[in-house]
């Protein structure tokens, strides 16, 4: 039932756009409740937000299976003559749609945005709107857990994965209106050589025009190509490159007109040009060797859970070029819409990540979690391929035009050592590679358990991207044994995939802040720096190492457990609240000096 065109809201002259967030009534669902009518025995959700920090009760905030959402919203009589669609950013994971008490929509997935046309729904005054959300997952679903349905009726969750499970309306919700005819779909393709870039758009329109135009405009405000057809290419003579910590992006800009001259849609595209290639075991990006340094990160703060914090995202990015980072991955999930934006304009190189975390069956026992239920081999007992690539699809229509995005992750920490992996491996990447047509490099996250000599995927990969945690869950305390595992296990890597990158997108360890010890304890802030010394020294012996990502820029929360003190996963090299561990200065200065690119 949902469309998926993926442009981005935007106020131009023929679009309008009214953003629905703020306080909405919630509850959970306890008992069947009828659309039809409002709400009662509510308490207020901020939106977007997820639900379970904003609440006092425990068990609200833990509560498993379906709640509800409902707003007012007013529409005027002239509007309901436009088009109409109601626009989620993400929703976590599952949801309903309700307009005036009708369904208008379903969708699966929480990390990518979902649009349906409400025009036929609304009417001019005040329009009901409710969401009905699930935050249950299965062995169906991206990302996948272990369900059980008690005879009481209530849920038993068992995820496969180190955060939180935190649920709601996580992005913004708009109502956005077009005329009839408008332009549903827009890609920025392009060749690219010195100076010269031939842009070849790809623009999809509904319903009837006469005419057309179509320019690209750059950061001074100047014309400097323009077409009169939406099939024709483009000439930039004097290129921009996009680059990394130094952004150019340029304006795609395209009018549709009636045989009257009279606009019927306008919309403007960003995009930035930019070469990628893997080459001799070195990523090049506009054909220079690029090393990734930065970090993975989590959508996770205070009051907003996973939901769209801008003003946070705005001070990591500024955090992150102060210390010298120019990457990051969206661990473990696609970002929001408006924080890729913004790495577009910060010049910061991105991994982006769909959201295909815990197809591992025996992971949650790893961890330490409960295993309660049964276990196999990950592939005989997982049906994720639908919706995996589903989650792909959406997230590459969404971020095909940034150029931020320089390579996709198809999956992080999969069981790619058990038989069938391959299969099932090469079925989606094959898949992805037919989506993109920027045809990117292709990775997925290794974990530890699938080492060198039993991964069964790194033949179909682009780069070998490697979670790895010698000195920490291996090696604990001992980094010179470390060391010496780590350097011994990259040389097998080297020598299966001579001519493929090898990176590191996790390494870490746990650090509470504050705590010190002259011994260099363990989670104390000594160790974290000692750690990292330790890898950075094997990674600074090998050149085939093309990158290191420290799990994880800032703690985060998780599930309680054992391991993990007061329900976050601590291997932040900055608090949650961003005050900044031992191991910050180090970094600085070794980033901020660091000549490898």
């Amino acid at each position: 039932m949902e469309e998926n065109t993926m442009l981005y809201p935007e106020q131009t002259a023929t679009r309008t756009v009214e953003d629905l967030s703020g306080m909405w009534e919630f509850k959970a669902e306890t008992s069947k409740v009828d659309p039809q009518i409002p709400l009662t025995d509510t308490v207020w959700m901020s939106v977007p937000a997820s639900f379970n920090d904003q609440t006092m009760d425990k068990q609200l905030r833990n509560h498993l299976g379906y709640f509800w959402y409902e707003t007012t919203f007013n529409v005027p009589q002239d509007q309901l003559k436009k088009r109409n669609v109601l626009r989620f950013g993400a929703v976590s994971q599952s949801c309903e749609v309700y307009v005036n008490g009708e369904q208008v929509t379903t969708h699966v997935g929480g990390f990518t945005p979902f649009e349906v046309d409400v025009t036929h729904y609304l009417r001019a005054g005040a329009n009901d709107l409710k969401v009905r959300v699930s935050n249950l997952l299965d062995n169906t679903t991206i990302p996948t857990a272990d369900l059980k349905k008690n005879d009481d009726g209530s849920y038993k969750l068992n995820t496969r994965f180190d955060f939180y499970n935190y649920c709601g309306i996580h992005r913004r919700v708009k109502l956005y209106t077009t005329n009839k005819t408008h332009i549903e779909h827009i890609e920025v393709n392009y060749d690219t050589e010195g100076a010269k870039t031939t842009v070849h758009p790809v623009i999809n329109v509904s319903g009837n025009y006469d005419h057309a135009d179509v320019s690209i405009v750059d950061e001074d405000r100047q014309v400097v190509a323009k077409g009169s057809s939406l099939t024709g290419s483009l000439e930039i003579s004097h290129t921009h490159r996009w680059k990394p910590l130094h952004a150019y992006l340029y304006e795609l800009v395209i009018n549709l007109y009636n045989q009257n001259d009279e606009l019927l849609d306008t919309y403007t595209q960003e995009f930035g040009v930019r070469t990628i290639e893997v080459k001799d075991d070195h990523f090049l990006i506009n054909g220079e060797p690029f090393y990734f340094k930065g970090f993975g990160r989590h959508e996770d703060s205070l009051a907003h859970g996973k939901g769209e914090n801008m003003p946070l995202v705005n001070m990591d990015y500024q955090i992150m070029k102060w210390m010298g980072a120019n990457s990051f991955r969206t661990s473990h999930y696609p970002y929001s819409e408006e924080a890729m934006r913004q790495a577009d304009r910060e010049g910061f190189v991105v991994i982006d990540e769909c959201p295909a975390v815990g197809i591992y069956e025996t992971f949650n026992v790893s961890l330490g979690g409960n295993g309660d239920f049964p276990k196999g081999n990950t592939w005989d007992h997982l049906d994720t391929m639908d919706n995996h690539k589903r989650a792909l699809r959406e997230m590459i229509e969404r971020d095909h035009d940034h150029p931020s995005v320089v390579m996709w992750s198809v999956a992080n920490e999969p069981a790619s050592h058990e038989k069938g992996a391959h299969e099932y491996f090469k079925e989606i990447i094959d898949y992805t590679r037919k989506l993109d047509p920027q045809k990117r490099p292709i990775t997925m996250v290794n974990i530890m358990m699938a080492n060198v000599d039993k991964d069964l995927v790194g033949d179909l990969l682009d780069v070998i991207c490697l979670n790895r945690y010698y000195g920490w869950y291996v090696n604990f305390d001992d980094l010179e044994g470390a060391k010496h595992d780590l350097e011994t296990e990259l040389v097998k890597w080297h020598e299966k995939f001579p001519e493929k990158p090898v990176m590191f997108t996790e390494f870490g360890a746990d650090t509470v802040a504050g705590l010190h010890s002259l011994l260099h304890a363990p989670y104390s802030e000594e160790y974290q720096i000692d750690y990292y010394k330790a890898n950075f020294a094997i990674f600074d012996k090998l050149d085939f190492v093309q990158g290191e990502q420290l799990w994880n820029f800032a703690d985060f929360t998780t599930d309680s457990g054992m391991i993990r003190i007061g329900a976050e996963n601590m291997k932040g090299v900055f608090t949650r609240d961003r005050r900044p561990k031992g191991i910050v200065g180090y970094l600085r200065d070794r980033w901020l000096n660091l000549k490898k690119d």
